[in-house]
């Protein structure tokens, strides 16, 4: 399963957007704007009145947690008087304006680690919601091996994490689970200290909770905390994955979701998001990571964990400074979309020459196919050969390539004779040969 991770904002506009079909017996008033600055606050004001009629509420919507800790919640308990919409635009200005130290580890209250430092570009900006602490409750759904996991907790908030063992029930389910089943698990497994008057509304909404996760193909879904007051759902805080190998076909239920970058990480360049929006249209699975772009060793990996084992030898051997890339394109892609992935790595590994004067290195590898038909995919890499041959030369790139699968010695032989025909640097290997034995032989070469 592979996971991006999305603003508590679209985690909510997504479960409010299902709210009847997974919680009919519940009410959510779904109030909330992503805004960048107060500016924006200010205009969205303008169609949504309940900005200037209610208390509210404002924090970072940027991907990580810990922001009451850190001091990023601006709520009416914070000061005195109400959170006003001047307040909340002023303060989101203040916070805008400059870098903040982001802290994701504490002992206690003391903030554990180095900071990361980046400016604050989205924030999140919601009705304040009165409430009593028994009132806020803990809920959250992952996939853990071969089953599907539920967290319960009766204790909400930023300590659940303390003491998780006794405070969190967890209930596991294969994942052949019927509706039934999960229901009967559920009921039977909530944990005891949930308020006897909010027992059955719990179970009710965990076991829609549940539902929604798995439908709506969440590869995470977390809630901390919920308010439950009767039959009145709160939603203050959000964290959600989204299992993008499903994104083809999810495009209606998720709506325009947003892969952002992680605060304190570099912003994604435009051929990192060309094969995002490539890979969100498609059921194969095309990744790609720039580590070091003026790197000489190049990899296109068929298979994640191939990938993953690429990577490690290469770095192994060569040292994680020579590793220029990272990713996959696997799944089955067509011969269309493995040209786009292939092309893409050729524009970017041959604008600049080693800046040491060595050849650059590519490494087309991969494990034994499953049902990947092998020359269909390199038929793409040979189109893309074809387009970029020259620059490839430029660049003095050697060519490894060992592969296996279903049509690999058609694929083989037809990416030999094709990178000989033009001039090519090229040498090929089938699964006769050990997975990574080409990154040794391209080192010592």
């Amino acid at each position: 399963m592979a996971q991006k991770a999305i603003r508590e904002y679209d985690a909510k506009s997504i479960l409010a957007r299902h709210w009847d079909k997974y919680f009919p017996n519940f009410t959510y008033a779904y109030e909330t704007v992503l805004v960048k600055n107060g500016s924006e606050l200010l205009e969205a004001a303008k169609e949504k009145s309940w900005l200037k009629e209610k208390a509210l509420v404002a924090k970072p919507d940027m991907l990580f947690g810990k922001r009451g800790k850190n001091g990023l919640v601006l709520f009416k308990d914070q000061k005195p008087g109400d959170v006003t919409l001047e307040k909340a635009a002023s303060w989101i200005d203040e916070k805008s304006s400059s870098k903040q130290e982001v802290y994701f580890a504490f002992d206690g209250d003391t903030p554990a680690g180095d900071p990361s430092v980046d400016m604050l570009t989205h924030f999140i900006v919601e009705p304040f919601t009165p409430h009593e602490q028994e009132e806020e409750y803990y809920i959250s759904a992952t996939c853990v091996g071969d089953e599907d996991v539920l967290y319960m907790s009766a204790e909400g908030g930023m300590e659940v994490e303390e003491g998780w063992d006794e405070k969190v029930t967890e209930v596991a389910f294969p994942i052949t689970a019927t509706e039934e089943e999960i229901s009967q698990k559920i009921k039977a497994n909530i944990p005891a200290d949930v308020a006897d008057k909010d027992k059955e509304a719990f179970a009710e909404f965990a076991i829609g909770f549940f539902k929604a996760y798995r439908e709506l193909n969440f590869a995470y879904l977390e809630i901390n905390p919920f308010v439950l007051q009767g039959n009145k759902i709160e939603l203050l805080d959000m964290v959600a994955k989204l299992d993008d190998t499903a994104g083809f076909m999810m495009t209606e239920e998720w709506g325009d979701v947003e892969y952002p970058t992680s605060f304190g990480m570099e912003e994604k360049s435009p051929e990192v998001l060309a094969i995002e929006e490539a890979d969100s249209k498609t059921g194969a699975s095309l990744k790609l990571t720039l580590l070091k772009p003026d790197a000489r060793i190049w990899t296109m990996v068929a298979g994640g964990g191939a990938s993953v084992v690429y990577a490690d030898t290469i770095a192994d051997m060569a040292g994680i400074d020579d590793l220029a890339n990272y990713g996959e394109y696997s799944g089955g892609p067509t011969t269309g979309e493995t040209k786009f992935y292939a092309e893409t790595i050729f524009d970017l590994m041959t604008r600049q020459k080693d800046p040491k004067g060595r050849g650059k290195v590519l490494i087309i590898g991969g494990a034994i196919a499953n049902f990947t038909d092998v020359a269909k995919t390199f038929t793409g890499i040979i189109q893309a050969f074809e387009n970029y041959q020259d620059k490839l030369k430029e660049v003095g790139t050697k060519i490894y390539v060992r592969r296996g699968g279903p049509n690999y010695e058609k694929g083989l032989k037809d990416i030999k004779e094709a990178a000989d025909r033009m001039g090519l640097d090229i040498e090929v290997y089938g699964p006769e040969t050990h997975v990574t034995d080409i990154v040794r032989m391209a080192l010592e070469k």
